[in-house]
């Protein structure tokens, strides 16, 4: 999978992708994240990349030229399954949004800033709209990498062990059972004995009772959709 992220601030996005399963899924090729600095189409010597709102108002709009002249390009080397916009009033991510963009070959996604891009660069280029949250970043960047993240680890191959993703919170519109490792028993706090019975079905079976409990008392809503 390729993912080209546009950015007036390309710096914020080198750590997310340097270290542990990203840099893992990008040595292995099955991931190319490639952030394309927005700078160099700005206008002018100052390389101007935003500008007033017309009618007034507090904060700055980004230009639409400089993003036309960014995307045009990009799109002219690759098709695009998807032009993503990170913005406050997209929809939100959840786990089926990740799904199903990790089963795509091509993704780009643009970082907003200031109050915003031009809403005519939504129109021309953008296919899909996404927030990560009822909240304000001052800018797309962290949530673009939360993008990645959620939709590079379920790329086949990404994982070590390909069934982790799917017992993750949420596939399944289910918060993830508790989970022990060693020792069985610390300072008194012992693992349920099931899970060291060696009884697979069982162990399934607590593990989905325990999935509905957590579900039930963290996330009612949630635990709602399995009622219907």
């Amino acid at each position: 999978m390729k993912i080209d992220i546009i950015s007036v601030v390309p710096d914020l996005l080198q750590s997310p992708f340097a270290h542990s399963i990203m840099k893992r899924a990008a040595d292995k090729g099955l991931l190319y994240v490639n952030v394309i600095p927005l700078r160099p189409y700005g206008l002018g010597k100052h390389q101007q990349l935003d500008d007033m709102q017309y009618g007034g108002g507090a904060g700055m709009v980004m230009m639409c030229e400089p993003l036309d002249r960014c995307i045009s390009e990009l799109k002219e080397k690759t098709a695009y399954d998807q032009v993503i916009y990170m913005t406050p009033d997209g929809k939100t991510f959840d786990q089926r949004m990740a799904n199903r963009l990790s089963c795509m070959e091509n993704l780009l996604i643009i970082c907003g800033h200031y109050k915003g891009i031009d809403q005519r660069i939504r129109e021309m280029h953008i296919t899909m709209e996404i927030s990560v949250g009822d909240f304000v970043l001052s800018g797309g960047e962290l949530a673009a990498a939360i993008i990645v993240d959620a939709v590079g680890r379920l790329i086949p191959g990404v994982l070590n062990d390909e069934t982790s993703a799917l017992t993750d919170s949420f596939q399944d519109d289910l918060l993830a059972p508790p989970v022990y490792t060693r020792p069985a028993d610390y300072k008194g706090y012992q693992v349920p004995e099931v899970l060291l019975s060696g009884n697979e079905k069982k162990i399934d079976e607590w593990r989905y009772e325990m999935a509905l409990k957590v579900t039930k008392e963290k996330r009612p809503d949630l635990f709602a959709k399995q009622e219907i």
